[in-house]
């Protein structure tokens, strides 16, 4: 079974699969960079980022010797921005470790930070042909179908039926073109909706397409309440510059730059009387909802002119910007969209 359901997707990757993604090379280097980037992240979005990085950090070396500002500017607005700092981390830990060498053993690499299990494989066996199996979310979407998988797959008991139906269905041999299949299937034939299950070259003995539950499965997530919270932001404007404070460097955000934020107006306005500022215009913007993994915050920005720049400039950890230098710094997704919007003004 695990051989003729290896063979029939290598044979469809060779004539239906994808060929043409930049990554796709033999290059342990490129291949954790998209890894790392395609984390819940679409193949569509994460194209010009890695050109754009790759560009700029063409080597594990350049990667390492670069500054964590310069890194998460080129990742600003691809969220989850925790990956960044690690990729960082990695490449610093690389450079002095394995000499700027990607490690080729699967448990040095997965050491590394930001890199589980199945990064580690998708690297090992990418990168290096090595027979690991692979569980990123079209795979697990493929095998979900294929082997009639029931159940949510963040569960402990059905990630181990994952990770072993997996294992079951390597091949010998055309590792890396087994796992590009892999991918490729459940990227452009079963796909979450509308999969095209009369394209599919392994369709005859698919549970879920014999027994008409290709709807039903892969189990979604376990539908919760999502949290939702509040901020205030404050766009503090002198002439064409603004104020952004540098996020601490864990947590959402961690080390990207913001306006001031704070829960509620009363504590905004107390905070602005405290450093003593003083407006000579100010104006309520639009709330707007930015959705994160698990938990929406609502902003309201509060856009304020200020009479004088307040002596708060020289403070560590905050810098006045001009509206174009800020768009070009790291800065996460809401606020690139407010910033664009005061450009236009």
């Amino acid at each position: 079974m695990a051989s003729d359901f290896a063979q029939r997707l290598i044979a469809w990757q060779c004539t239906h699969g994808r060929h043409d993604l930049p990554w796709q090379s033999a290059d342990a280097y490129r291949v954790w960079l998209s890894e790392i980037m395609l984390q819940q992240t679409q193949v569509a979005t994460v194209i010009p980022y890695y050109q754009r990085f790759t560009a700029s950090f063409p080597t594990i070396a350049a990667l390492a010797a670069a500054t964590e500002e310069q890194v998460l500017a080129h990742w600003s607005g691809l969220g989850y921005y925790a990956r960044g700092r690690n990729l960082h981390r990695t490449a610093r830990i690389i450079a002095e470790k394995y000499h700027g060498e990607f490690p080729r053993e699967f448990d040095d690499i997965i050491e590394l930070p930001g890199i589980g299990r199945s990064t580690a494989a998708a690297i090992c066996a990418l990168a290096y042909h090595e027979r690991r199996a692979i569980l990123d979310g079209n795979v697990k979407r493929v095998l979900a179908r294929y082997c009639g998988i029931a159940g949510w797959a963040g569960d402990k008991k059905v990630e181990t039926q994952f990770w072993q139906q997996a294992e079951a269905l390597l091949p010998q041999h055309d590792i890396a073109a087994y796992i590009q299949a892999q991918m490729d299937l459940g990227a452009t034939l079963c796909t979450r909706s509308k999969p095209k299950c009369g394209e599919c070259p392994v369709r005859s003995d698919c549970v879920a397409y014999q027994s008409g539950r290709v709807s039903e499965l892969p189990t979604s997530r376990p539908r919760k309440a999502v949290p939702e919270r509040h901020a205030i932001f404050l766009l503090l404007i002198h002439g064409n510059d603004i104020l952004l404070e540098k996020r601490p460097g864990s947590g959402i955000w961690g080390g990207l730059w913001c306006p001031p934020q704070f829960d509620d107006e009363d504590a905004a306005r107390d905070w602005f009387l405290r450093n003593g500022m003083s407006a000579s215009d100010g104006v309520r913007l639009a709330t707007f909802t930015h959705t994160f993994t698990h938990f929406k915050l609502h902003i309201t920005p509060l856009k304020i002119q200020l009479a004088r720049k307040p002596v708060r400039a020289a403070q560590p950890g905050s810098v006045w910007l001009d509206v174009e230098e800020a768009l070009r710094a790291a800065i996460p997704t809401p606020v690139r969209s407010i910033l664009n919007k005061l450009r236009r003004g």
